[in-house]
Protein backbone atom coordinates (compact mmCIF):
# COMPACT_ATOMS: atom_id res chain seq x y z
CA UNK A 1 0.00 0.00 0.00
CA UNK A 2 1.34 3.90 -1.38
CA UNK A 3 -0.06 6.65 0.76
CA UNK A 4 0.71 10.06 0.18
CA UNK A 5 1.09 13.02 2.22
CA UNK A 6 3.06 16.45 2.68
CA UNK A 7 6.48 16.45 4.24
CA UNK A 8 6.93 18.43 7.73
CA UNK A 9 10.69 17.16 7.95
CA UNK A 10 12.79 15.80 5.68
CA UNK A 11 14.44 12.00 5.49
CA UNK A 12 13.91 8.92 4.89
CA UNK A 13 13.25 6.01 7.30
CA UNK A 14 12.28 2.32 7.50
CA UNK A 15 10.91 0.21 10.41
CA UNK A 16 8.06 -1.46 12.17
CA UNK A 17 5.02 0.59 12.54
CA UNK A 18 3.86 1.32 16.12
CA UNK A 19 0.02 3.23 15.51
CA UNK A 20 -2.37 5.05 17.54
CA UNK A 21 -5.44 5.74 17.21
CA UNK A 22 -5.75 8.26 19.39
CA UNK A 23 -4.36 11.61 19.52
CA UNK A 24 -1.28 11.41 21.59
CA UNK A 25 0.87 14.00 24.49
CA UNK A 26 4.18 13.80 24.89
CA UNK A 27 4.49 15.18 27.90
CA UNK A 28 3.55 13.46 30.67
CA UNK A 29 2.47 11.25 27.96
CA UNK A 30 6.10 9.15 26.84
CA UNK A 31 8.73 8.74 28.94
CA UNK A 32 12.05 10.25 27.13
CA UNK A 33 14.15 8.11 29.17
CA UNK A 34 12.68 5.19 28.13
CA UNK A 35 10.73 5.73 24.47
CA UNK A 36 7.37 3.69 26.81
CA UNK A 37 4.17 5.25 26.54
CA UNK A 38 2.84 6.05 29.49
CA UNK A 39 -0.72 8.13 28.95
CA UNK A 40 -3.53 6.02 30.89
CA UNK A 41 -5.87 7.20 28.25
CA UNK A 42 -3.85 5.90 24.64
CA UNK A 43 -4.43 3.18 23.04
CA UNK A 44 -0.44 1.75 23.01
CA UNK A 45 0.17 2.35 26.71
CA UNK A 46 3.03 0.70 27.80
CA UNK A 47 4.28 0.13 24.04
CA UNK A 48 8.40 1.50 23.27
CA UNK A 49 8.13 4.19 20.35
CA UNK A 50 11.93 4.00 19.96
CA UNK A 51 13.44 2.85 16.77
CA UNK A 52 9.34 2.53 15.19
CA UNK A 53 7.99 4.45 12.91
CA UNK A 54 5.06 6.43 15.05
CA UNK A 55 1.59 6.64 13.34
CA UNK A 56 -1.38 8.64 15.55
CA UNK A 57 -3.97 11.21 14.28
CA UNK A 58 -2.51 14.35 15.97
CA UNK A 59 -1.09 15.51 19.06
CA UNK A 60 -2.66 16.63 21.99
CA UNK A 61 -1.41 18.37 25.09
CA UNK A 62 1.56 21.08 26.02
CA UNK A 63 4.07 22.59 24.46
CA UNK A 64 6.60 21.31 26.47
CA UNK A 65 6.25 18.32 24.24
CA UNK A 66 8.01 19.48 21.32
CA UNK A 67 11.23 19.13 23.93
CA UNK A 68 10.23 15.74 25.07
CA UNK A 69 10.75 14.56 21.38
CA UNK A 70 13.75 16.49 21.34
CA UNK A 71 14.79 14.56 24.68
CA UNK A 72 13.75 11.17 23.07
CA UNK A 73 16.02 11.85 20.35
CA UNK A 74 18.84 13.05 22.33
CA UNK A 75 18.55 10.12 24.78
CA UNK A 76 18.56 7.42 21.40
CA UNK A 77 14.26 6.55 22.35
CA UNK A 78 13.08 8.31 19.12
CA UNK A 79 10.80 6.85 16.55
CA UNK A 80 12.58 6.45 13.50
CA UNK A 81 9.84 8.79 11.77
CA UNK A 82 6.42 10.44 12.76
CA UNK A 83 3.35 10.13 10.59
CA UNK A 84 0.34 12.12 11.70
CA UNK A 85 -3.62 12.55 10.28
CA UNK A 86 -2.91 16.16 11.24
CA UNK A 87 0.48 17.96 11.75
CA UNK A 88 0.17 20.39 14.81
CA UNK A 89 2.85 23.13 15.99
CA UNK A 90 3.68 20.58 19.11
CA UNK A 91 4.42 17.77 17.46
CA UNK A 92 5.83 19.48 14.07
CA UNK A 93 8.41 21.37 16.28
CA UNK A 94 9.33 18.40 18.00
CA UNK A 95 10.15 17.05 14.37
CA UNK A 96 12.02 19.86 13.90
CA UNK A 97 14.56 20.57 16.60
CA UNK A 98 15.40 16.88 16.89
CA UNK A 99 15.50 15.91 12.91
CA UNK A 100 12.73 13.00 12.78
CA UNK A 101 11.07 12.62 9.45
CA UNK A 102 7.69 13.83 10.00
CA UNK A 103 4.68 13.22 6.98
CA UNK A 104 1.28 14.77 7.68
CA UNK A 105 -1.85 13.93 5.50
CA UNK A 106 -1.55 9.73 6.42
CA UNK A 107 -5.00 8.68 7.20
CA UNK A 108 -3.67 6.30 9.81
CA UNK A 109 -7.05 4.26 9.94
CA UNK A 110 -5.36 2.52 6.80
CA UNK A 111 -2.23 1.58 9.12
CA UNK A 112 -1.42 -1.26 11.75
CA UNK A 113 0.76 -1.92 14.34
CA UNK A 114 3.74 -4.01 13.23
CA UNK A 115 3.88 -4.00 9.54
CA UNK A 116 7.23 -2.41 7.70
CA UNK A 117 7.08 0.82 6.46
CA UNK A 118 9.50 2.77 4.13
CA UNK A 119 8.69 6.38 4.87
CA UNK A 120 10.19 9.33 1.98
CA UNK A 121 9.73 12.25 3.93
CA UNK A 122 11.24 14.14 1.42
CA UNK A 123 8.20 13.33 -1.04
CA UNK A 124 5.37 12.86 0.97
CA UNK A 125 5.42 9.12 0.38
CA UNK A 126 4.77 6.14 2.24
CA UNK A 127 4.90 2.44 1.29
CA UNK A 128 3.40 -0.25 3.96
CA UNK A 129 4.74 -3.91 3.26
CA UNK A 130 1.25 -5.64 2.60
Amino acid sequence: MKLRGRKVVGGKAEGELIVSRKPLSFLGGVDPETGIVTDAESDIRGQSIAGKILAFPRGKGSTVGSYVIYALKKNGKAPKAILVGEAETIVATGAIIAGIPMVDGIDVSKLRSGKRATVNADEGLVEIEE
